[in-house]
């Protein structure tokens, strides 16, 4: 994109920038680990992927890069802690600005999408499968990144089906 990389909360304009199809990559931004997860090409399903050690940024772009060519990865779906009313605190400023850094260096379109509800969805599902406390913990962020991915994709499809 010669203006740079789309970076918007709205899913029709994400929609619009990105090609019919490929794999989108979803990420759960900690303050010590980033959760990833990943779509099939037809954005039918989201599943988790590696959890991340977060580092300086230079080393999370190549970590991202590197899953973004093995992957073919055509677009990036950021969670976005808002607070339970809705607004945005110092957090998701923090995610808006990884997400300039992110579309900028990859140069794919970036979807900001509400993650208030995603690492408790997530715990639940975990806790469902009899996972024990420990494991959790080790899987929680690329849990919650791949349920911020699929309920972006549920947006996506539901708008163009």
């Amino acid at each position: 994109m010669a203006d740079g990389a789309l970076i918007t909360t709205n899913a029709l304009d994400y929609r619009a920038a990105l090609p019919q199809a490929g794999a989108l990559l979803g990420l759960d931004l900690g303050t010590q680990t980033i959760g990833t997860a990943f779509c099939d090409p037809g954005w039918r399903f989201a599943s988790p992927g590696k959890t991340l050690k977060r580092g300086k940024f230079g080393a999370d772009r190549e970590a991202l890069a590197a899953l973004v060519r093995e992957r073919a990865v055509q677009g990036v779906v950021i969670g976005l802690p808002l607070n339970m009313d809705g607004s945005e605190g110092p957090r998701s400023q923090s995610s808006r600005a990884y997400a300039r850094n992110l579309a900028a260096a990859l140069d794919l379109p970036v979807l900001l999408w509400d993650e208030r509800w995603s690492t408790a969805s997530a715990e639940g599902a975990l806790i469902a499968q009899d996972m024990s406390r420990a494991k959790r913990a080790e899987r929680i962020d690329s849990h919650a990144a791949a349920v911020i991915l699929q309920a972006a994709i549920d947006a996506l499809a539901g708008g163009f089906a």
